[in-house]
């Protein structure tokens, strides 16, 4: 599941920021009402549409490749303009692009449920995205321009709570909807709720922005969006044509130029989206590469999670959507001790103590094999990826605030969250890749094996996109019909445990990476040399 906790750094954003215009205390609720509610709302649409995956396949006739392109429209809409979106609202008022972002997310949530074929369905989760980048960062903005100082730990920590808590339920709830009503109605719901956002913050949420806000950068926003999606098209797509495909070649060396081109961009401009002087903190880079390896490991491998729990293991959507519930409650109820855990031993010991613990838990996730019981397998492996993302996530967040000037704070915890949304979003495209090669390589081995009818493999052949959601044709004998069934399942779970070792070794790798990287107590690194970043 799409990185199912908030992504690093996003207190951080609303700490960084001096109150422009305090609310009163009535109205002060109602801007924690208005802004929890979006910013749940956008978080629980990139978790619980993992659930409806495999419903997708069924109804829309999808293969894996297309329901790839669900989740990746969506979050690289969000991952490449999240900054801009931030930016917007403080230079043209941010309730106004909070409202917009919100009656966008609306739209495009209606869009997806009445979508007719998978490709409008990609394209009206593209829309999303769009909505999610300006609604997120406006909900964070809001909250920090309408509180004071006195006031603002309060708040975080009511939004935060109930953020928590609308992620942890909303895969349930989701699964429920789309076991008892339709996978369509996990959009529809978005929109009274939206309604309700709309109403809350035209009548009680003041409007405020940053007069001395710096220009845009659009030319960064445009290369950057259109860079990740090139990069995101020639990968996913690689699966179906093969990267000799002359249309895979170009947009991999099109997102290497745009990509290229965006780097030079932010080195020269004044007031880039991305500032790469930055990245002079040791400490600064090696955060955000442990955020990178670790959260791409955590999006890329729980991608494949639903389909393993609802199309192999035969569970029913709302127990698949409750199957991760130990996860972000372990979160949740561990996230105040290990911030303590910085103030005892510094930021270097959590942070490669906690990716170890993930590691083990991916490792975890290899075990299960066939009928596989929840208890006994899947459940250890989510408790113990859980403590690891607890022990990690808040010195993460701490590290990236240290490792900056005051001033800077709200920037860079912008980067780092850009950074862990991107991971997951080249993570699922790349693991991807080898999902497909893998499961292939197996369905090989046992066709061969089994000596199936020469129909059989044909139908096989033409369905391997889809992995496990292949269809067993209706002619065939209920003895073979049995035998392919228990191939497809056998060669899907050969897949997900490459999966999943992929995702311990990213884990173990950020533990390494937080190592030799981060200072030993969290504090402030000397800059790299300054001729690593010269023009």
């Amino acid at each position: 599941m799409l990185t199912p906790i908030q992504e690093p750094c996003n207190e951080s954003v609303i700490r960084s920021r001096l109150a422009s215009a305090p609310c009163s205390k009535i109205a002060g609720r109602w801007v924690l009402v208005a802004t929890t509610l979006a910013s749940s709302m956008a978080f629980i649409d990139s978790t619980v549409v993992n659930v409806a995956l495999p419903a997708l396949q069924t109804n829309l006739n999808a293969t894996i490749i297309d329901v790839q392109w669900v989740i990746e429209a969506y979050s690289l809409l969000l991952s490449a303009l999240l900054l801009v979106g931030g930016s917007l609202g403080d230079h043209y008022g941010r309730r106004r692009v909070f409202l917009i972002g919100v009656a966008l997310f609306a739209v495009a949530s209606t869009w997806c449920g009445l979508a007719p074929d998978i490709h409008q369905l990609i394209a009206a989760r593209a829309a999303q995205g769009l909505g999610a980048a300006l609604l997120v960062p406006g909900s964070l903005a809001i909250i920090s321009s309408s509180f004071a100082e006195n006031e603002r730990g309060r708040a975080i920590g009511t939004w935060s709570g109930f953020s928590a808590i609308t992620t942890a339920i909303g895969p349930v709830i989701g699964g429920w909807l789309i076991e008892h009503l339709s996978w369509r109605a996990i959009f529809f719901i978005n929109v009274p709720i939206a309604l309700l956002i709309i109403l809350i913050s035209l009548w009680r949420v003041p409007e405020s922005s940053d007069k001395e806000s710096k220009g845009l950068d659009w030319l960064g926003a445009v290369l950057i969006t259109f860079g990740l999606g090139a990069l995101v098209y020639g990968l996913i797509e690689s699966s179906r044509l093969g990267f000799g495909n002359r249309s895979v070649l170009a947009a991999l060396i099109a997102a290497g130029i745009l990509l290229t081109v965006f780097l030079i961009i932010e080195m020269r401009l004044p007031n880039p989206m991305l500032p790469l002087d930055l990245f002079r903190s040791r400490t600064f880079t090696g955060a955000n590469l442990l955020t990178f390896l670790l959260y791409g490991a955590l999006g890329g491998t729980l991608f494949f999670l639903p389909l393993n729990l609802i199309q192999v293991q035969h569970y029913s959507a709302t127990a698949a959507g409750a199957a991760f519930l130990p996860f972000i409650l372990i979160i949740f109820l561990l996230s105040r001790w290990a911030g303590g855990l910085v103030e005892k031993y510094g930021s270097k010991i959590p942070l490669v103590i906690g990716p170890l613990i993930a590691a083990l838990g991916f490792g975890l996730f290899i075990l299960p094999g066939l009928n596989a019981g929840y208890w006994q397998t899947f459940f250890p492996a989510v408790v113990v990826l859980g403590t690891g993302m607890a022990v990690s996530v808040a010195p993460l967040t701490t590290t990236v605030m240290n490792s900056v000037t005051p001033n800077r704070v709200g920037v860079a915890s912008g980067v780092n969250n850009a950074v862990a949304r991107g991971a997951g979003l080249l993570a699922i495209a790349v693991l991807g890749i080898v999902m497909l090669h893998a499961f292939d390589h197996s369905m090989d081995r046992r066709v061969t094996d089994r000596n199936l009818p020469p129909a059989a493999s044909q139908s096989l052949q033409a369905q391997r996109s889809k992995l496990a959601a292949a269809t067993i044709p209706e002619e065939l004998d209920q003895i073979t019909k049995q035998t392919i069934g228990h191939a497809i399942s056998e060669s899907f779970v050969h897949a997900f445990r490459l999966i999943m070792a992929i995702g311990a070794t990213l884990a173990l790798t950020s533990a390494i990476v937080a190592w030799l990287l981060i200072g030993t107590a969290g504090q402030k690194e000397n800059p790299l040399p300054r001729k690593a970043f010269a023009d």
